[in-house]
């Protein structure tokens, strides 16, 4: 509509029309700028400009802005470039006070103001010649989850830049003792995906003192469309920001390895107070019928993504992470809070740009939702999802226990009532004819349609790191022993048939000191403490080949259900409560033609007789090395207590059939 015409009123939030452009916030040139704010709710809106991003600075101009065809907009002439912003909105006749564009794709220090940026002056060199890498389909990741300031912020980890975007950029970087650190470690462990723990701008971290101790994990957002600005070196510089994340990405592509971001669209940081309940009132929220905030979060609201101009804000941020800063994936925390519809729009979009974006996320909420749960994006919903794929608790607690229930154990931990839902986890969630689904942990039937629906784990940066809960649940057990469980469990998770996912510094049986909820803890707590990588460097060294193994062998991404049929069979004659026995044969492209593989859960040796033939072992409790440990065996041998064992033959070894 144009400014002369009389605004409409509109009965219920499901009345708001679509803006169906995507010029929302700021559209710069070096002649003019022009601001947009949907917000069918305000009598009047006005523009806010400042020189600086102080808080307690008044504005040098206030411009009253005009509703045309469904935006309210004003432009403003000269170039602003560097000009700090805000917005504000009359409501029943009252305003409402100021807030940040949620479109803001640059912010000053602490995110209470937009600023207006000429974003080609943020590209680093090279920015125009950055490509992805080269990635095939989803089980092929090897994800590697990782808190930006985790990575260097020690003191030993000799990088410079420390708890910034930048630390993750540095090469040749090592510990007092001379193992390499950050990048080179990552490229060195081989993983091909590092996800990146919240890095828009999140409220918890005070960034104009930065000199002082603070921490957060970052699930509170602020402004969803500009990266932190804790993690870089100016935070009162929106392009310091912007042109550091960038070169974050480049660094990462440049080394082989694609960039994840952990997406937190579920609520926001702040309630009553946020940028969208000061700017769209209720709008963006869903409510309980008695009119009080919904929390299926835990955090005080959740986001009402099932509403079209929610949808539309959701998909075109992750439009624009992907294009401005070439990131290669997402992972949304708490995506059973989101509608299906959502997360199938988002997929469709996203994979029309680059069909090998990653996708993934939790498949559960922390409360109930007004929204029913067939609407949402659960884990038992998957089917429904369109390459979207879950984490799967079931492995999880089954190799080491509930994450609710700290003294009880898993498989690789001395449980005997924990093999099934480790198969289950073996075969990605799928549909195999052996396996008794009665017999689950946590589903009663398989939910992912194909492996690559499923995110096999057994850690992240909630609840203990699993050094921690295995020390918990088996304190009675020598160090030496909760190593080879330690190392089963990820021998499992690497060798299974979904998308395997790290939590960053396992590998180095990292600890949080028994810290089970380490969101806003000291450096103290959460940093990788690099000298553990020589301390602990079988188990570094065992992972680091484990990954080498699975890229190099296709049988163990065989990439669909019906190939695992086909080709994983489990020795249901030899298997009980702590171990399990199975083998892939003949996967295509594979130069191994039979692998069999043990896990033994049982803290006690155990004779094997193996399939008639020739076996090569590659893998044991603490080895792997493709071209062979030991000599060539047939017959019967004895397995190490709480172990991984891999033995291969190649067609030439096999004996006639």
């Amino acid at each position: 509509m144009s400014c002369s015409e009389p605004r409409p009123q509109y009965n219920t939030l499901e009345d708001y029309p679509v803006y169906p452009y995507a010029d929302l916030g700021v559209t710069y040139t070096a002649t003019s700028t022009t601001f947009k704010l949907w917000s069918p709710a305000a009598q009047e809106a006005r523009l806010r400009l400042y020189d600086t991003d102080v808080r307690d600075v008044a504005p040098h101009t206030t411009q009253k802005m005009q509703e045309v065809d469904g935006a309210w907009t004003t432009t403003v002439d000269g170039d602003q470039d560097g000009t700090y912003y805000t917005f504000e909105i009359k409501q029943n006749g009252r305003w409402l006070g100021e807030a940040t564009d949620p479109y803001a794709t640059a912010a000053g220090t602490n995110g209470w103001r937009g600023q207006v940026v000429n974003l080609l002056d943020t590209d680093p060199t090279g920015w125009e010649d950055d490509r992805r890498p080269a990635f095939g389909t989803p089980t092929d990741a090897v994800i590697y989850e990782l808190h930006v300031r985790d990575l260097s912020i020690d003191p030993n980890s000799g990088i410079r830049h420390k708890g910034k975007f930048l630390g993750l950029t540095e090469r040749g970087t090592v510990t007092p003792n001379g193992d390499t650190t950050g990048l080179d470690h990552l490229i060195d462990m081989g993983v091909t995906h590092v996800h990146l723990l919240p890095s828009f701008d999140y409220w918890s971290v005070d960034e104009a003192r930065l000199d002082s101790a603070q921490y957060n994990w970052g699930y509170d957002p602020q402004n969803y469309n500009v990266p932190e600005g804790s993690y870089s070196t100016d935070p009162a510089n929106g392009k310091a920001r912007i042109r550091e994340f960038k070169i974050m990405v480049k660094a990462l592509h440049d080394a082989g390895i694609r960039v994840v971001m952990d997406v937190v669209y579920n609520h926001t940081g702040r309630t009553e107070n946020s940028n969208f309940q000061l700017l769209i009132p209720d709008y963006f929220y869903r409510f309980n019928e008695d009119g009080t905030f919904s929390n299926a979060s835990g955090c005080g609201n959740e986001i009402a993504s099932d509403r079209p101009m929610v949808r539309k804000y959701i998909r075109e941020s992750l439009e624009y992470w992907v294009d401005e800063y070439h990131v290669d994936g997402f992972r949304f925390d708490l995506m059973g809070i989101h509608d299906i519809a959502t997360m199938n729009d988002v997929a469709e979009t996203l994979h029309g740009i680059d069909s090998t974006i990653l996708l993934y996320g939790e498949g559960w909420a922390a409360g109930p939702s007004p929204l029913p749960d067939s609407l949402r994006a659960l884990k038992v919903n998957t089917p429904k999802l369109r390459r979207v794929a879950a984490f799967s608790d079931d492995v999880r607690d089954a190799l080491k226990g509930s994450v609710f229930n700290h003294e009880e154990r898993g498989f690789v931990s001395g449980a005997t009532d924990r093999a099934e839902s480790v198969r289950f986890g073996i075969v990605g969630a799928t549909r195999h004819p052996q396996l008794a689904y009665d017999s689950i942990n946590y589903s009663s039937g398989p939910w992912a349609p194909e492996p690559s629906q499923c995110v096999n784990y057994v850690s992240c940066h909630d609840n203990h790191t699993l050094w921690d809960r295995l020390a918990i649940s088996n304190p009675r057990d020598s160090r030496a022993t909760r190593e080879r469980m330690h190392r089963l469990a990820l021998a499992t998770v690497l060798t299974s048939q979904g998308i395997p996912f790290l939590h960053a510094g396992t590998e180095m049986l990292r600890s949080k000191g028994g810290n089970e909820n380490s969101y806003n803890s000291p450096d103290a707590v959460n940093a990788i403490k690099w000298e553990t990588k020589g301390q602990h460097a079988t188990t570094v060294a065992y992972v680091r080949d484990l990954i080498a193994l699975r890229k190099a062998h296709p049988a163990f991404r065989l990439g669909s259900a019906e190939r695992i049929v086909q080709h994983l069979s489990f020795d249901k004659s030899v298997e009980d409560g702590q171990f399990i026995s199975y083998r892939i044969q003949d996967a295509p492209a594979d130069q191994w033609s039979d692998i069999y593989v043990v896990l033994n859960g049982k803290n006690a040796s155990r004779e094997l007789i193996l399939p008639e033939g020739t076996w090569q072992q590659v893998v044991d409790g603490s080895e792997v090395n493709a071209q062979g440990i030991g000599e060539p065996l047939s017959g019967s041998l004895r397995l190490a207590p709480i172990s991984a064992n891999i033995f291969v033959r190649t067609a030439a070894a096999e004996p006639s059939r």
